[in-house]
């Protein structure tokens, strides 16, 4: 018989327990989607007020309010009971403070253990990726990257969405591929790990800057035009650090860069639609409840560019937008009368 939730799209074998650590909206939406195949899922919130309001109303009202946690998800604020004896830690903590967390919690994280990273950011001052961060906090150990477009509103009404899974370990990519993957969640593997989560994070940028398209009302063409060319800019920078440039033209790049710059569920995009309406970033920051990964990535990704020499315009305008009080309409137009050149990919 075919595990919960799979139909008749095939058995496989599936990891049977699973822990999340981050109870935010894609965590408790993970752990909606893992309870389908998986026997348990173990949710840690670190605030142990929010995991028993979690535990007793089977809601996360902060985040995902509408949603209902299946009767197999366990919400926990004891990082150790969580992921005790589980097959997969799943990490789903917000980038600026993934490593704080992470250095608190190791002594009650077991060794050896495989994860996934469903984290979209980079550290500023290392530059480290969160796949990086994770073995350096935790320790040597298998470390999956999966993303794509995803939000955590539609993963929880069960819409179907698809997304990717990367990472140095095919066997640990394939076992997560297969445990994850139902008829409204369709899994991808790719062996581009760095592609995979450098995309994840980069998307971001471009969410804001689309955001601030509209918030100047520029129209369609402009954020077309935007997109078209910050992907460019996006992938070039992947492909110095070691990425295929094919991943960025995958779930992992454009798949992701389309639902952060059109949904109204995008975080990024929402901050960069109050800027370029003129609202300062600290209050549009200070009235956010979820973070918005893409303005820490920003000031990382402008400082890595510049180090490297790599060619970055639309980053460095929206660096001087966000943390240099440059108006967007005079970054837009700058950009807009660089000198005329070949289009070129990447």
């Amino acid at each position: 018989m075919s595990p919960p939730g799979r139909g008749s799209v095939g058995a496989w074998s599936v990891m049977k327990r699973v822990a999340i650590l981050g109870a935010g909206g894609m965590g408790t939406a993970l752990a909606m989607l893992f309870a389908r195949t998986a026997r348990s899922v173990h949710l840690w919130a670190r605030d142990p007020d929010q995991a028993r309001e979690i535990a007793a109303s089977r809601k996360n009202t902060k985040h995902l309010p509408d949603a209902v946690l299946p009767e197999n998800v366990i919400v926990t604020p004891n990082a150790c009971d969580a992921t005790g004896g589980v097959d997969l830690i799943v990490v789903a903590i917000p980038s600026a403070y993934l490593r704080s967390t992470l250095n608190e919690q190791a002594e009650r994280i077991p060794m050896g253990i495989p994860m996934l990273s469903v984290v979209k950011g980079i550290e500023n001052e290392t530059f480290a990726r969160p796949s990086q961060i994770i073995e350096a906090t935790l320790g040597p150990r298998a470390v999956s990257i999966l993303s794509g477009p995803s939000h955590a509103e539609e993963l929880a009404k069960g819409l179907p969405a698809s997304v990717v899974v990367a990472g140095p370990d095919a066997d640990l990519c394939v076992k997560i591929r297969d445990t994850l993957s139902q008829e409204t969640f369709r899994v991808y593997s790719n062996d581009d790990a760095i592609g995979v989560e450098l995309a994840g994070a980069l998307k971001n940028l471009l969410g804001i800057a689309a955001g601030i398209c509209d918030g100047l009302e520029f129209g369609d063409n402009a954020k077309a035009s935007l997109l078209t060319r910050g992907l460019v800019e996006i992938s070039r920078f992947g492909v110095a650090h070691g990425a295929r440039p094919s991943t960025f033209y995958g779930l992992a790049g454009i798949g992701d860069m389309v639902t952060t710059c059109f949904s109204p569920f995008g975080r990024n995009r929402a901050v960069g639609e109050k800027v370029g309406r003129g609202q300062a970033l600290d209050e549009v920051l200070a009235g956010m409840v979820n973070v918005a990964e893409g303005v820490p990535t920003t000031r990382s990704v402008y400082e890595q560019s510049q180090r490297l020499g790599i060619e970055m315009p639309i980053t460095e305008e929206l660096h001087k937008i966000l943390f240099e009080a440059k108006p967007p309409r005079d970054a837009v137009t700058d950009l807009m009368v660089r000198v005329p050149k070949d289009e070129a990919y990447p």
